[in-house]
């Protein structure tokens, strides 16, 4: 497996949607996130090991939003034509190197604009799964990987919020609430 290669593109045709993510059309990843953004379809994947511990990534430095900093296990879009169960198994392979099941969570839309570059404006598709490795991380979309523990985690948040994506802190912060309400873990088969 090569795990150099380039899987996402800049004039990948993404998928606009509504707030109720009816299809309206197409457009470059790219033109999606100029200025404040162009609503679009997208997911986040959140894979935990055994234990309960959350893989975080590490952003590269190469991504033109929030690179270098730490986010859930997968997050990307599906491309036209894609389903998002065909968009999700091809990132958690071409991210990760890995196919697993998923569990759906939840949907919910944010807008979060990136210095002055760009803008996340997302309708996203929240997933968890359980997987305990091997993964084989691709260098041009993931920095570094590590698995923490839910409280470890909500421990680096509270004293550095800064360090995360905003989706993902938006989406840790739902699944921890979802958590205390149903009493169960935060994880896929809890």
């Amino acid at each position: 497996m090569n795990n150099h290669r380039v899987v996402s593109f800049d004039h990948e045709p993404l998928i606009l949607v509504d707030e109720n993510d009816r299809e309206l059309g197409f457009m470059s990843k790219a033109d999606c996130h100029l200025g404040d953004g162009i609503l679009h379809r997208a997911f986040s994947i959140f894979i935990f090991n055994s234990d309960g511990d959350l893989l975080l990534q590490k952003r590269s430095t190469d991504k033109m939003l929030w690179g270098g900093y730490w986010s859930n296990s997968v997050c990307s879009h599906p491309r036209k034509g894609e389903s998002y169960h065909l968009a999700t198994s091809r990132r958690l392979k071409d991210e990760l190197g890995i196919s697993t099941e998923l569990e759906f969570q939840f949907r919910f839309q944010y807008q979060e604009k990136f210095h002055d570059i760009g803008s996340e404006n997302e309708l996203c598709s929240v997933y968890t799964a359980t997987h305990n490795g091997p993964f084989h991380v691709n260098p041009t979309e993931i920095s570094e990987i590590k698995f923490i523990s839910p409280e470890e985690l909500d421990l680096a948040m509270s004293q550095s919020p800064d360090q995360f994506t905003p989706w993902f802190r938006l989406e840790w912060e739902r699944l921890r609430e979802d958590k205390a309400e149903s009493g169960k873990e935060v994880r896929s088969d809890g």
